[in-house]
Order: C-alpha cells, then sequence, then structure tokens
C-alpha cells in the first residue's frame, strides 16, 4: 500500500524553476547570506587607500543588534486549505520510511534561539529516493521542495542551520527517548543542519524540521492540539472506597507544561477531595507526586514535589487544617507502568492521596 503522501507539493520543472530558480546563498550548508558576505567586506581600508592617508582615524564599531527572540505571533496567520494531516506531499520521485505518528506527544524544535516544545499530534518519517522508479535522492532538490510546498502552505522559515551544541544536551537530557520514538524524522540534528518551519493557523500551529544528508531526508512535523482528557473524576464516596481497600487512590490533577500551577479544569476533582476530607475529620493523607523517566530525574523529583505541594496548599485555602496533610515527590521513582511507551509515562505522571495511620 503506498504511504498517505503531503497534499502541498510545488511542480518539479526541467531546472526545477517553479521551486526555487537557482541556488541562493540560504541554501549553503553553512547559512551564510550574501548580506552577511557584504558586511565582512573591508570597505574602510578601502576607503582610507583611496584618501591617499596615512593615518586614518578608524571607524567606529557599531554595537551588535541584540537578536530578536523568536515569538510565534511574528509569524503570519495561514487560511490556505491545507487537506488532512500530515498536509504536505514528496516531490515526484521520492517515497517515505520509517514513519512515526502519535496522537499526543511532546516534542522540541530550534526556534534559532532556543528549543520550543510543542504539544500535539506527530509525524516523522524518513525520505528516500523511490529506488523502483530509479530515482536517487538529492538533498538540495528535496530541501527546495518542502521549502516551497510549506511556504504555499503559508507556512514561514524561522531557523537555518545547525543545532547549537548547549541545545543539544539539553534535548538528550529533557528526552533521551526522542531519538528512538522518531528516528527517521529527526535525523542527524548532532551534525548536519536542519531548517525550521511554522504554520500559524487561527486555532493551531503547525511546526515542521526538515534535514538530510547524502542519501536521504528526513520530515519531522507536530501540530499543537489540546490534550483531550479523558479520564472523569473521582467522586469523594469512590475516594473514600478505593482509600478503604488499597490505603491510597490517583486523582485527576492537571498541571500546566513542566510546571506546579494547578489547571482549572482540575477544581472539580479538588472539590471531591474537600468533600472527603470535611466527610471524615480524623482522615489525614499524604499528597505524593509522581513523574515518568523523562528527562533529569532530579528536576523530575522537585516538579512532583512542588505539585504534590500545590495540591495541598489549594485544599488548605479552602479550610483544610494543614496538619491533616503532607506533600511528597518522588519523581520517577514509583512507577505503575512501563516507560518505555506513551501510555505507560502518561499513567506514571500522577498525584495519588496515601492514607496516614
Amino acid at each position: 500500500m503506498r504511504h498517505r503522501h503531503l497534499m502541498l507539493t510545488c511542480a518539479l520543472g526541467a531546472a526545477l524553476a517553479a521551486c526555487g530558480g537557482a541556488p541562493g546563498p540560504a541554501d549553503q550548508s553553512t547559512g551564510r547570506t550574501d548580506a552577511a558576505d557584504a558586511a565582512g567586506t573591508t570597505a574602510p581600508d578601502a576607503a582610507a587607500a583611496q584618501s591617499g592617508e596615512d593615518d586614518v582615524a578608524p571607524a567606529a564599531t557599531p554595537e551588535t543588534p541584540v537578536a530578536k527572540a523568536f515569538a510565534v505571533t511574528d509569524v503570519p496567520v495561514s487560511e490556505v486549505a491545507l487537506g488532512e494531516f500530515p498536509y504536505l506531499r514528496l516531490p515526484s520521485g521520492y517515497v517515505f520510511a520509517d514513519e512515526a505518528r502519535s496522537d499526543f506527544d511532546r516534542i522540541a524544535f530550534w526556534t534559532g534561539d532556543r528549543l520550543e516544545w510543542v504539544e500535539g499530534r506527530v509525524y516523522s518519517a524518513a525520505v528516500r529516493g523511490d529506488k523502483a522508479a530509479g530515482k536517487t535522492f538529492a538533498l538540495l532538490e528535496y530541501r527546495r521542495n518542502m521549502r516551497a510546498a510549506i511556504e504555499q502552505a503559508g507556512g514561514q522559515r524561522i531557523a537555518e542551520g545547525q543545532w547549537p551544541r548547549p541545545l543539544r544536551d539539553e534535548l538528550k537530557a529533557t528526552d533521551p527517548d526522542l531519538g528512538v520514538r522518531y528516528n527517521g524524522g529527526l535525523g542527524d540534528i548532532w551534525n548536519e543542519p536542519v531548517e525550521t518551519y511554522v504554520i500559524r493557523r487561527p486555532d493551531r500551529q503547525v511546526w515542521l524540521q526538515v534535514t538530510g544528508y547524502r542519501h536521504g531526508g528526513n520530515l519531522l512535523m507536530a501540530e499543537t492540539t489540546p490534550l483531550e482528557i479523558t479520564a472523569g473524576l473521582l467522586e469523594a464516596e469512590a475516594l473514600k472506597q478505593q482509600l478503604d481497600v488499597d490505603g491510597r487512590v490517583a486523582i485527576e490533577v492537571n498541571f500546566a507544561v513542566d510546571e506546579a500551577t494547578i489547571l482549572p479544569g482540575s477544581q472539580p476533582q479538588i472539590d471531591q477531595v474537600l468533600e472527603l476530607l470535611r466527610a471524615d475529620p480524623s482522615l489525614r493523607l499524604s499528597v505524593d507526586g509522581h513523574t515518568d523517566d523523562t528527562g533529569d530525574a532530579a528536576h523530575n523529583r522537585r516538579l512532583s514535589e512542588a505539585r504534590a505541594k500545590a495540591v495541598v496548599a489549594s485544599l488548605v485555602a479552602q479550610g483544610i487544617d494543614a496538619a491533616r496533610l503532607e506533600a511528597n515527590g518522588y519523581g520517577p521513582a514509583q512507577p505503575i507502568a512501563d516507560n518505555t511507551s506513551e501510555e505507560g509515562r502518561a499513567r506514571n505522571r500522577r498525584v495519588e492521596l496515601v492514607r496516614l495511620d
């Protein structure tokens, strides 16, 4: 069965005229532009030579302008019809390999000044020449076509070049499994330059990374989508029953990404914990925070403790005696599922109530 291909592309002309014409300076692996070359000329020396003066005061060196930090709101909104995800079609003679998809994951993209972690559905694939059709992969042809297709979809290139070493280290530390889950699409970001694009829609963003090497290309795409919460809250009576049987119960409390800020949608569950505590004044609970094993363990432990303390603070603020509550953070130390799958990691990211004797 043929892979579903991308919905937008640029037509290949005899000399790829429709896809950008003659190679421009932005296509070079160094990322150097004509403007940069012009800035590097020795115009002051030339002026001195023309003046015939030996003692020419050196020109004042202008201050280096501070680069503006990337903001997605600076990208124009596109309302071009996109079709079905993953939206783009490969150029003629190219095929996908090593495809991977996820309905919800967290992916890092380089913005030129930092990593932007994007949550939503993900598409990842390697790109090869179709050997059955006698097509050999050509990196420049692939990059030019993808650029034209993305720009036709209203996308804008926001970064080009090789990821800085500190950001590659940050990626490894934060999500060491990312290259395993999306090897085909991530590509060799450790050694090869990448291009990052954003298609900003009225209701979402589509982030893309295009890279490759001599024998193949890579495409990584993430579309921001809010996580659909399908788990329901446990009412006070159900909480009591499970505490009576098991001594502990997991509750549905959601937080901002990598923060201890409780999201407003979690208040109904906290209200049920309040009802539980008010119904039994002798009940004492430990609120325990847990994470998956993605990223630095020490950071996760601190984060899980901060989240547990946030739940305790919410309960105390609504009238519960602080002496009846404890807060503990265990990070990834007490998993209840396998961390090798997204489903398992989701189960491990939890808040539990534990009965205290």
